[in-house]
């Protein structure tokens, strides 16, 4: 929880003093784009890898390993003087919370098992809404107090005590290393191949091709390296090693489903939530703290949803994802209607009210989606497992806040006035709860299938790992 409070405090509190940061050091477009999104780019690259390490090599020292190369990157970015040098520093502190972030899922798989494996995941989600609702006031509230200049220096450094406090917590609490992994050679090659397929597929959507013979060479590139990779891990399953995506994964239709239904709806919300914010300052003439209030009540209703969404499993089980969705498009429609309707001067409190059941909608879904997810990923592979349940994630962002803005920006832009505005954010609005239906149609067809029983234990113990209860198989 600690780790995850950290990271994506780190990543809400810039987006507010991006402006400030561009006016102090003189960067750019070209240079806020990839300082905001080479975090992004970075963290998603570095899980699967920091995933298969882990499960390798034991995740205690890869965390703390990870978490101060995060706390050096973040001071080394506070204090550069050019945006080169932030540019670097926020790539390494991205790769660093990647590295930390498949940590923590692997010893969620690790140490907790059945519904309390479900109530840690919701927990984390928690300390995810709160902290991802303390960026944009903190970040503005710095940058009101200190000045541009200074400010977003401040915003940088935020994270600092944190991560100090992180590390001394899991010097202390985190479980001793031990590995999972049945092998115990790592798969470079198979670790190369996917870390430039997603590099492939993300930056295009990061940074817009100029023009559709750029887009079809990335786009012929990604089809090229997914097809080497499939072929390597073929490979290596006909030679009897382990491939870096475990047989178990690609063959487990709840695995493959669950990670899609986490793609649309980690891509809906994201971009749901720029689009929201562009629309309330650029739109409605909002400032950047009363936008935050705007959007507080959706965290805080996903913070108090994800803590008690466990209950709800209880009682509904698999069906608790499937109503979740359902709450979320009913969210998002009811932002839409609201948007053209509501008169201006009640526009901002009507769509707090659409962000609070957006919220407790993302809260219901999000963390017992994962919980049966990472429920049919092999304890040997949990670390991999995990890592590509967020990286695939991490993609659908990508692709997501491209899009989605995009046809904003296309119906605000049309022509001057408030009126356009509001049907592009209508429209994007719509966008997100078709995104959320694909995902409830996917959540439908999984079913409700149980996790396969794992050989895992007695294949850990051959391995030399510390073999796992009853209870874990």
């Amino acid at each position: 929880m600690a780790a995850g409070a950290t990271t994506l405090l780190d990543q809400a509190v810039l987006n507010i003093a991006v402006p400030s940061m561009r006016q102090s050091l003189g960067a750019t477009g070209a240079d806020v784009q990839w300082i905001v999104a080479g975090y992004s780019l970075a963290f998603g690259l570095a899980l699967v890898p920091g995933g298969s390490l882990g499960d390798l090599y034991g995740r205690k020292r890869l965390f703390m390993a990870g978490m101060a190369v995060f706390l050096l990157a973040g001071v080394t970015a506070a204090t550069a003087a050019g945006p080169g040098f932030v540019i670097a520093a926020r790539l390494v502190q991205g790769a660093a919370a990647g590295l930390v972030n498949a940590q923590v899922i692997g010893t969620v798989q690790d140490v907790f098992h059945g519904p309390d494996r479900g109530r840690a995941l919701g927990l984390y989600a928690v300390t995810g809404g709160v902290a991802t609702a303390l960026g944009p006031p903190l970040g503005g509230a710095l940058v009101a107090a200190l000045g541009p200049a200074a400010g977003w220096r401040c915003c940088l450094l935020l994270s600092t005590p944190c991560a100090v406090l992180t590390l001394i917590l899991a010097a202390r609490r985190l479980p001793p290393p031990r590995r999972t992994a049945r092998e115990s050679r790592l798969d470079i090659l198979g670790l190369g191949l996917l870390c430039g397929c997603a590099l492939t597929l993300m930056v295009p959507f990061i940074r817009t091709p100029d023009s559709g013979g750029d887009a079809f060479l990335w786009g012929t590139a990604v089809c090229a390296l997914a097809a080497v990779f499939a072929g390597h891990q073929r490979l290596r399953v006909r030679r009897g090693r382990q491939p870096l995506v475990h047989p178990a994964l690609t063959s487990s239709k709840p695995y493959m489903l669950g990670t899609a239904v986490a793609m649309a709806q980690f891509g809906s919300s994201l971009a749901a939530f720029l689009v929201l914010t562009v629309f309330l300052q650029d739109g409605l003439g909002l400032t950047a703290l009363l936008t935050a209030a705007v959007t507080l009540p959706g965290a805080a209703g996903m913070g108090v949803s994800s803590a008690l969404a466990w209950r709800l499993v209880r009682r509904i089980g698999p069906r608790t994802v499937t109503v979740g969705l359902a709450l979320g498009i009913g969210a998002c429609l009811t932002a839409a209607a609201v948007t053209l309707w509501v008169p201006t001067a009640a526009l901002p409190t009507a769509l707090a009210g659409t962000q609070l059941m957006s919220g407790i909608a993302g809260g219901v879904t999000v963390s017992p989606n994962q919980a049966q997810v990472l429920e049919h990923a092999p304890p040997q592979a949990a670390g991999v497992g995990g890592a590509i349940l967020q990286m695939a994630q991490r993609i659908a962002a990508a692709v997501c806040l491209t899009a989605v803005p995009a046809v904003y920006l296309h119906v605000a832009s049309g022509q001057s006035g408030g009126d356009h505005s509001r049907a592009g954010y209508a429209l994007a609005s719509c966008v997100c709860a078709a995104l959320l239906a694909v995902a409830l149609l996917l959540s439908l067809r999984r079913g409700t299938a149980p996790p396969p029983r794992s050989s895992a234990p007695m294949v850990a113990h051959q391995a030399g790992a510390v073999p796992f209860s009853k209870e874990a198989t």
